[in-house]
């Protein structure tokens, strides 16, 4: 494994003008030569010129959060990561590579959830180079790494969860989100740091059930949704009706007989639970 090793070149500036003032006496060299017709002059200019060319080849510029990867003749030699103008070995071969920021999202990719669910899931993985050599030498293209990395890592998630739990405490990718994108930025970040990558953040960004299957889930949710939503109302229900029959009892108002209070439970949980509102029924008469 070829590990970063971070290599401080000869400012650029000091260099530049040195190789402008040797270019300058190259021209006058020459112009000696070629006037006085002297053969030392003109070799002697043509020399320093071809120098001075040579030279300045050696001249490269990095960017901020930018980095020079040098190499010679095949052979790592070091990693330029000072913003500015620098020079170096002209014979070293300088590639560019950036450490910003950088964001990448996944295909919407459809895959089964761990109740064998037909489910569509896409992420975005938040990444940066930390390692120049390892990106550079370890993998064959570092950016497509990460491409392929993280959709793998996304299918191997969405298989590890189902869609929505059915059991009281289970993770699902629906209900546990920070928790699945934690997961999901550790399971990017193992698979990446063999290639001097660093994940700075992942998240799910797209999250449905397969087109197939959508209706029947999305009925299957609103008859969850309806189960219980009448199982609180009823309990609400119940409660009221208690406090109605302890209420009378206490305060006297009216003397019920078992019979009578059973018809009153029915009466009021009927009332309470009803979707459509009840019409009143006025009972002039006695209640016996």
């Amino acid at each position: 494994m070829t590990n970063e090793i971070e290599r401080k070149a000869v400012n650029g500036i000091p260099a530049l003008l040195g190789f402008l003032l040797a270019g300058a006496g190259a021209m006058v060299l020459f112009a000696k030569g070629a006037a006085t017709d002297t053969t030392v002059f003109l070799v002697a200019a043509l020399v320093l010129g071809f120098m001075v060319l040579l030279c300045l080849i050696g001249l490269f510029s990095v960017q901020p959060n930018q980095a020079k990867v040098l190499t010679l003749f095949g052979n790592y030699v070091g990693t330029v990561k000072t913003a500015g103008l620098w020079w170096a070995n002209p014979f070293f071969i300088k590639r560019s590579i950036s450490l910003r920021v950088r964001n990448f999202e996944t295909a919407k990719l459809k895959v089964n959830d761990k109740t064998s669910n037909p489910i569509e899931i896409g992420a975005i993985v938040v990444w940066q180079v930390v390692d120049s050599a390892e990106a550079m030498f370890e993998v064959d293209n570092y950016e497509d790494y990460v491409r392929v990395q993280s959709e793998s890592a996304v299918r191997t998630l969405a298989t590890s969860y189902p869609y929505d739990a059915h059991v009281d405490g289970e993770r699902s990718l629906s209900h546990n989100a920070v928790e699945i994108s934690d997961q999901l930025a550790q399971e990017v970040q193992a698979r990446l740091a063999k290639a001097g990558m660093k994940v700075l953040e992942a998240r799910i960004a797209h999250l449905a059930y397969a087109p197939e299957i959508a209706n029947a889930m999305l009925r299957r949710q609103q008859a969850s949704a309806i189960i219980a939503a009448r199982t609180l109302i009823v309990e609400g229900a119940v409660t009221m009706v208690e406090m109605a029959l302890k209420s009378i009892v206490e305060k006297g108002i009216v003397n019920l007989d078992e019979e009578r209070k059973a018809a009153m439970v029915s009466n009021l949980l009927v009332t309470l639970c009803a979707e459509q509102p009840m019409q009143p029924v006025v009972n002039t008469g006695s209640i016996y």
